[in-house]
């Protein structure tokens, strides 16, 4: 018999999966650093604050259906997420945003993630939309060449869009402009999408490698995967609408088709032991589309994979990162 009837209320988390909250990016030290970016730079007034600035809480509301404990063995990596090592993950929690200085959102998430960079941890973003990572791809620019590996519905080259060159539509095109961002891989572009013949020409143009969703199906992604080169830096962008909609329904631009499950397992494992993967982010997810929760926990198995695989990869070994940092100089 029990000495009490009642338990204490369940809590939800607060951080991912309740990793410990850092806020002083000046003095913080981590092998892994989760962060949400809210706020890009919008179209319009009414998407300042749409419902894709919720996903970062979103996504953390629901990461214990992701992983139920760090005790338990996880079958997409073969064991417990940080198979019992020394690793040290934290949450940064959200980059702050600023009704009247729209344009700093970009500035300053850009310095929370050279913070993140330099103090060696990993960073994992959530976004926000898709102009999230632009911000991003600027705080790597000392750790090129960088191979971008884009999953989307969309390629997004366009250059402008409404007056604005930083938003969500404009992406690739922003990344094909950096220096330290070398060759490119959009996986999973399908139906009709934003693109606009001229696009589609600047992209091949730049020699983006487009890989419809139809290609992907038919060669499976294993052959994605052998594509690309062995032995670089690689950052992954995925965007929620890029991926199967039975598993990642809650998103504005919904469409058939998308890369599954299994194939999204396969590329980020894929990525991780190819070379190094200097960071991933997630965006384009609308919480109050989704359905019991599956696309935030879809996202949280994402982060999962990426986790597991890189701890097992070595790449929180200080002689792994002695032996593969020079590629990131």
């Amino acid at each position: 018999m029990p000495k009490t009837l009642t338990s204490p209320p369940k809590r939800e988390f607060q951080s991912f999966h309740d990793f410990p909250i850092v806020n002083d990016l000046d003095n913080f030290e981590a092998d892994i650093a989760i962060i949400g970016i809210p706020f890009g730079d919008p179209y319009s007034m009414g998407e300042a604050s749409n419902d894709q600035s919720n996903a970062p809480t979103h996504i953390r509301r629901f990461c214990e259906r992701a992983l139920r404990g760090l005790d338990r063995f996880d079958f997409d990596i073969g064991g417990k997420l940080l198979n019992d090592q020394d690793i040290k993950v934290v949450d940064c929690g959200d980059v702050i945003g600023e009704a009247k200085d729209v344009s700093g959102n970009h500035l300053r998430s850009e310095q929370a993630v050279r913070k993140i960079l330099n103090a060696g941890a990993l960073p994992i973003i959530l976004g926000g939309d898709h102009a999230i990572p632009i911000p991003v791809f600027r705080a790597l620019e000392n750790h090129g060449p960088i191979t971008l590996i884009q999953v989307d519905a969309h390629i997004d080259w366009r250059d402008t869009f409404h007056g604005v060159t930083q938003g969500l539509s404009s992406v690739i095109r922003r990344a094909s402009e950096m220096n330290h961002i070398n060759e490119i891989y959009q996986i999973g572009l399908r139906s009709a999408g934003s693109a606009r013949p001229e696009e589609v020409e600047a992209a091949l143009n730049y020699g983006a490698n487009l890989i419809s969703d139809i290609e992907l199906q038919d060669v499976g992604m294993q052959e994605i995967l052998d594509r690309i080169p062995d032995k670089q830096n690689y950052y992954l962008t995925i965007d929620a609408d890029g991926v199967d909609p039975t598993i990642m329904p809650a998103v504005a631009g919904p469409a058939p088709g998308g890369v599954n499950y299994s194939q999204m397992r396969k590329l980020i494992q894929g990525l991780v032991k190819k070379g190094k993967v200097l960071g991933m982010d997630i965006v384009e997810i609308t919480p109050s589309k989704d359905i019991n929760g599956i696309t935030a926990i879809t996202a949280g198995r994402f982060i999962c994979n990426l986790i597991g695989s890189a701890v097992r990869a070595g790449y929180f070994n200080k002689q792994w990162y002695f032996n593969n940092n020079s590629n990131a100089a």
